[in-house]
């Protein structure tokens, strides 16, 4: 063991000249391994044992019990605990039964659906990879990879996901596809020379990193560094290290709880005092003050948002979008500023040929992505292949000179091998042509970053011929030929030219370039790449791009009109990333760079950041700053991405969203919110879902605040009067928390008002309750409370025997009926019913029936009249309650009605 922990210590000492810039045998000398044996089974147990699994730590993980602690830590919360405790200090046991209940209630609900969140996230998480091949004691075996260890030698092929980060030792055509940790989507080229020590991520070409996988070639490498060492690991690491930002709402709401606290107290202090000084039972107006206390905070609160809440989930799943947090939701509507990454968010991660430059023409190729459907075009003209040569000899090369094929499953079109060669093998097939069953390879010079071309010698009946293809400049230095239509002559200056000027001319437009030739060969022909590579005929060049997904143009629109920026940060070239803002409607007009953001201050990237600009060449760390900084601004900032890379900016983001089906772990254990289709138009649907859920908890918040309003007006002004006791604490927790709560959650059912994707986000430091909230909170609690104290003193005076009694009970209906004509005033803070319908919720009907039925059952169930103090009505005492309670929502109608019709000009415009 001892001699284990050294050498794999040496191994960590070694860093200090990076694996990449070690020779292969002395990484296997550092490493104590025999290339043709690999370790034995002893000795990958004490390195297991030394090392630990090779598994990333994508999150801390919380335990049952810490998400239902997490329920409890809200100011709402605390101030019922306190109003229970000293009900309870003062023997009214049943009301402080009643609030523990509502408090243990809000903490199930909300605990279930984030539990059930979690899991339903675990399901949908796919491991990196589950398994890899080794070689241990001297034979290949399949072993899980979260079993490798430092020291293991690994055998990759064409598809593999990399399990570790790996020094290669052998590379053949090696190929890896590195954008979900770099971020760039085409494929790099590998290989087993040492690179400079301080070479960056991506350029470190002899290392093939845990979670990316090979597209083309085959390869042996060791394993340097597993789990949390590797550079998934290195990610994941500085994502736990960030910690997750509060969601508006629960700033809002802390604020909202803590200025509610405070009047609490402030009322039920001085209506005690004021009480006792006119000679009240000191007894007495303790009771009454926390009477007051409990009627100023609305118990129901906490419990209807996470209803509210948790029902979102539901209709937010139906959008495609699995909620982590329940107030996420709400969060995404108030986003001001979506950054969002490229690859496999914006565009389909399926590189497609997009246009071919032949020396007769240009041509456009519709389709997109790994399906063969689709067809050639000029000037928007469909062209017929067959009657193009030139085309045809193109699409036969860029099938030959190529490892790639496609094809498709229940999931529809995909690609096994390298994309850019899967996007040749794809419009070849748009012209029918297929692999040739009869010819024979007989050699191939593969593609290398030095030689930037490929040859595919073939051997048919009329002959040898080669394909070739690689970088335009490369290939036209080989070429002395050109193809025009049939016509095959001598490459001349102007050819160059007009060669160059489209190649250049593709490349500045965000395609990646290619060019394809050809050269028939002597039969005594020395196949050596000098000879070969010569005297090639010039086909054209084709243009590549991973196109965009073909919803998102109209997604960057909704959004623009939703009053949301989206900023594109990408690790991607430049001109793509220009090419792919200006496709999808970004109204970008500069690409700043990894290295010039390093070469910027935060007070000139601030500058930068409020223009439309593109962010290209990113690392981890500047899609960190740059969400950072636009929080600094006052934006409230969403960060959409699948890739490790994105993963701490998702979390340090206000609200991260993550790609469900191509996500990795690290990226949606970060996140708030998981697509589950990947389509970046699910995200507006979501904001549009999150905006709901923020309009109907004003709405209910409003309506609970001014129902409570009225019952501090109704006993604060009574005690001035001098008069008795209008509402008992009992009867206001039975208004607080069984009829009011009812009707709150209804409203929270509310459905989308028309419109709502016109509006701009509401501003970051908007409270839940604006001037016009309070003021109309006002204005409706100041008529129940008034209506309720009219009622009241009404019927004490009206000289029945038991006066006080029946006026008690007059009032305790007559408030909660007033209460329920209020709730239709909050059905929209905009439009009059006339507009909404008074039928589109009828969550809101169902509930106003239940808890006016409770209440007629309060009056004249036996029980419940013991309990709650009251005695029966008769017909003329509801009339005059019904009277009474009418002009609450017809004034508010009325004024909503004329506000509507004086806007609707503006509107029509």
């Amino acid at each position: 063991m001892e001699k284990t922990t050294q050498a794999t210590q040496a191994g960590h000492d070694a860093t200090a000249t990076p694996w990449h810039a070690h020779e292969p045998d002395d990484v296997l000398r550092t490493l104590t391994v025999d290339p043709q044996q690999g370790l034995s089974a002893n000795e990958a147990k004490q390195r297991l044992a030394a090392h630990g699994l090779n598994v990333l730590e994508v999150s801390k993980r919380e335990h049952w019990y810490q998400v239902l602690a997490r329920q409890f830590l809200d100011v709402l919360i605390a101030i019922l605990m306190i109003a229970a405790i000293i009900s309870l200090a003062i023997g009214e046991i049943g009301d402080a039964i009643t609030i523990f209940a509502i408090i243990v209630l809000n903490g199930i609900l909300g605990f279930v659906q984030e539990w059930k969140a979690e899991k339903a996230l675990e399901a949908l998480a796919r491991m990196l990879a589950p398994e890899c091949k080794v070689l241990r004691d001297g034979r290949q075996q399949t072993i899980e990879a979260r079993l490798l260890v430092p020291g293991d030698i690994v055998i990759l092929e064409i598809g593999d996901r990399v399990p570790a980060d790996l020094r290669l030792l052998e590379a053949v055509n090696l190929k890896a596809d590195e954008s979900t940790l770099t971020g760039e989507s085409a494929s790099v080229h590998k290989d087993t020379a040492p690179v400079a020590a301080d070479a960056p991520l991506a350029g470190r070409r002899s290392m093939v990193w845990m979670g990316t996988s090979i597209t083309n070639g085959r390869a042996r490498g060791i394993v340097a560094n597993t789990g949390m060492s590797t550079e998934f690991g290195r990610i994941a690491q500085l994502t736990r290290s960030i910690e997750a930002e509060s969601t508006p709402l629960q700033r809002k709401l802390s604020v909202l709880g803590k200025k509610l606290g405070i009047i609490s107290v402030g009322i039920s202090v001085v209506v005690s005092i004021t009480g006792w000084l006119l000679g009240k039972p000191v007894l007495e107006m303790f009771l009454t003050g926390v009477s007051l206390a409990v009627a100023v905070v609305p118990e129901g609160l906490p419990a209807v948002v996470t209803i509210t809440l948790a029902l979102g989930v539901r209709a937010m799943v139906r959008r495609r979008a699995l909620l982590r947090r329940l107030q996420a939701a709400e969060a995404l509507g108030a986003a001001t500023v979506v950054c969002t990454d490229k690859t496999g968010t914006l565009t389909q991660n399926q590189m497609t040929v997009r246009r071919i430059w032949l020396p007769s023409g240009e041509i456009e190729v519709t389709g997109t992505g790994y399906d063969p459907a689709g067809h050639f075009e000029v000037d928007g003209t469909r062209l017929d292949y067959h009657q193009h040569p030139d085309l045809l000899a193109l699409l036969e090369v860029g099938l030959i000179c190529n490892h790639a094929h496609v094809e498709k499953d229940d999931n529809g079109w995909h690609e096994a091998g390298e994309p850019t060669e899967a996007a040749l093998v794809v419009a070849a097939y748009k012209a029918w042509l297929h692999p040739k069953e009869h010819a024979d390879t007989i050699s191939e010079f593969s593609f290398n970053s030095t030689r930037k071309r490929m040859t595919v010698i073939e051997h048919r009946a009329d002959g040898m011929h080669a394909a070739v293809k690689g970088a335009p400049e490369v290939i036209l230095e080989h070429c002395s030929h050109i193809l025009e239509g049939n016509e095959e002559r001598e490459l001349t200056p102007a050819d160059r030219a007009a060669f160059t000027d489209a190649y250049s001319h593709m490349a500045q437009s965000g395609l990646r370039t290619l060019a394809l030739a050809r050269r028939t060969l002597p039969e005594d022909v020395a196949l050596k790449e000098e000879v070969v590579e010569s005297e090639l005929t010039l086909l054209g060049v084709v243009g590549i791009i991973d196109p965009p997904r073909p919803e998102v143009s109209q997604a960057v629109q909704t959004a623009r009109e939703a009053g949301i920026r989206v900023v594109m940060i990408t690790g991607d070239a430049p001109a793509t990333a220009l090419a792919i803002a200006q496709r999808i409607g970004l109204p970008a007009k500069k690409a700043i760079t990894g290295q010039d953001l390093n070469n910027l201050d935060d007070s000139r990237l601030d500058t930068l950041l409020s223009g439309e600009v593109v962010f290209a060449r990113t690392t981890p760390e500047h899609k960190l700053r740059i969400v950072s900084l636009l929080q600094k601004q006052g934006e409230i900032v969403g960060m959409t991405g699948d890739g490790v890379n994105d993963a701490p900016a998702l979390k340090k983001a206000d609200i991260g969203i993550a790609m469900g089906l191509r996500g990795t772990d690290v990226a949606k254990g970060a996140a708030d919110l998981v697509l589950t289709d990947d389509n970046f138009a699910s995200i507006i649907g979501a904001v549009e879902e999150g905006r709901r859920q923020y309009d109907n908890i004003q709405k209910f918040v409003r309506y609970l605040l001014s129902s409570n309003t009225g019952e501090v007006i109704a006993i604060f002004v009574n005690i001035l009067l001098g008069g008795p006791l209008i509402l008992l604490p009992v009867q206001i927790l039975w208004m607080n928390l069984v009829t009011d709560g009812m009707t709150a959650v209804a409203l929270g059912l509310e459905p989308v008002e028309k419109g709502v994707m016109k509006r701009p986000p509401r501003a970051a430091h908007e409270p839940v309750l604006d001037r016009g909230g309070m003021l109309m909170i006002l204005v409706l609690g100041g008529y129940i409370g008034a209506a309720t104290l009219w009622l009241f003193h009404y019927y004490l005076n009206a000289g029945h025997a038991q006066a006080l009694a029946i006026a008690q009970t007059v009032a305790f209906t007559g408030i909660i009926v007033l209460e329920k004509m209020n709730v239709f005033n909050f059905r929209s803070l905009r439009a009059p019913m006339s507009v909404i319908g008074f039928f589109t919720n009828r969550w809101v009907l169902g509930a106003w029936a239940v808890t006016v039925g409770l209440q007629v059952c309060a009056v004249y169930v036996p029980f419940l009249q013991q309990a709650l103090h009251t005695v029966p009505l008769g017909w003329g005492d509801w009339g005059m309650i019904l009277v009474v309670a009418l002009p609450v929502f017809l004034m508010s109608e009325l004024y909503k009605w004329l506000r509507w019709h004086q806007q609707q000009p503006a509107r029509n415009d």
